[in-house]
């Protein structure tokens, strides 16, 4: 088993690398990988001083879109781990508990009402969206805490509901929004990593990187509630602490990727599930693998949105759901067969 999880580490580490050099090489100026790796390794042009043209086209737009989409990925794969050990269902992800409504309702406010504005750096509509995947997930946990604690059938329930919600208002505000800021609020929600730049990189960062360590270190009780709340129980695991913990830490990565890059579905899904049937069911194993593969999937899914209709972009969002609609649907009749 040792050996096959260092393999699979060795192949991602080479399909991290090999992804990672193309979307350097990739877009509206194409560069031989010999020029995009000397403009990287030439570092980052000097403030006012002319740049040369590989190294300006590197540092300025496509590292920071690269290591946007490294960080957007590995979040949402990691809370689509955990989601998924949390509901005991290969199938849950991210957004389940109205993370991706939220945020969805919370960017549209931001396009309407405050449109064009930034507070410390960044555009009103990633506060917003932040503050409404927090918001939204908080009030999904506590409407459906009962006697000390929280049923995942419950949970499950009302995020749907509360999602319903949270799409009818988004629906109100794009319906009596401005031409302009609607045709914003749609591309938006289809997800994207473009026209980030440094700070949004550095914003994210922080919380992800933080958040995916913190998790990290749940990995023995991630391991033991998949026995069981009953058995995790008698080996002495705090089940309802720790999976408001584990909750808590999936909504801070959903969130913060949703308020980046705005609604990417599928990575969450795919991965997790992809790399369980690679690594097996051990977290200390699944965790880092699935940051990695999520971070090379969505790394992958932006080469291809960049470049298979250009000059036109095509939102990374439904590059993702183009391949993960039919993964899902593997999944389904997987699910199915094993029942039967």
């Amino acid at each position: 088993m040792r050996i096959r999880r260092a393999t699979v580490a060795l192949c991602l580490l080479i399909a991290l690398a090999l992804v990672a050099l193309l979307a350097l090489c990739t877009g509206a100026a194409s560069l031989s990988p010999g020029d995009a790796l000397r403009g990287l390794f030439a570092g980052p042009p000097a403030e006012g001083a002319e740049a040369a043209a590989a190294q300006g086209i590197v540092w300025n737009i496509r590292l920071p879109r690269l290591l946007l989409a490294l960080l957007v990925g590995a979040g949402l794969a990691v809370a689509g781990v955990v989601m998924q050990a949390y509901f005991q269902n290969p199938m849950a992800d991210p957004y389940i508990v109205g993370v991706s409504a939220g945020g969805a309702l919370g960017a549209t406010a931001g396009f309407v009402l405050w449109s064009g504005s930034t507070i410390l750096g960044l555009t009103t509509r990633s506060l917003f969206a932040f503050v409404g995947a927090t918001s939204v997930t908080v009030l999904v946990y506590c409407l459906a805490r009962r006697g000390g604690r929280v049923h995942t059938v419950m949970l499950l329930l009302t995020g749907l509901a509360i999602s319903a919600l949270a799409s009818a208002l988004c629906s109100l505000l794009v319906m009596v929004a401005k031409a302009s800021d609607m045709q914003l609020v749609v591309f938006w929600l289809m997800g994207s990593v473009a026209d980030r730049g440094w700070t949004a990189v550095w914003v994210l960062a922080g919380p992800v990187l933080l958040s995916l360590l913190a998790t990290y270190l749940f990995t023995r009780e991630l391991n033991v509630i998949l026995m069981g709340e009953e058995v995790a129980h008698h080996l002495g695991v705090d089940v309802e602490r720790t999976k408001l913990i584990l909750l808590a830490l999936s909504a801070i990565l959903a969130a913060c990727c949703v308020a980046i890059s705005g609604m990417i579905g599928f990575v969450g899904l795919i991965v997790p599930h992809f790399m369980r049937l690679l690594t097996g069911p051990d977290h200390r194993a699944l965790l880092p693998a699935a940051a990695l593969g999520g971070g090379v999937l969505l790394a992958a899914a932006d080469v291809v949105a960049r470049s298979a209709a250009a000059p036109i972009e095509i939102p990374i969002g439904i590059v993702t759901s183009i391949l993960g609609c039919p993964f899902f649907l593997f999944l389904l009749h997987r699910a199915r067969v094993v029942k039967a």
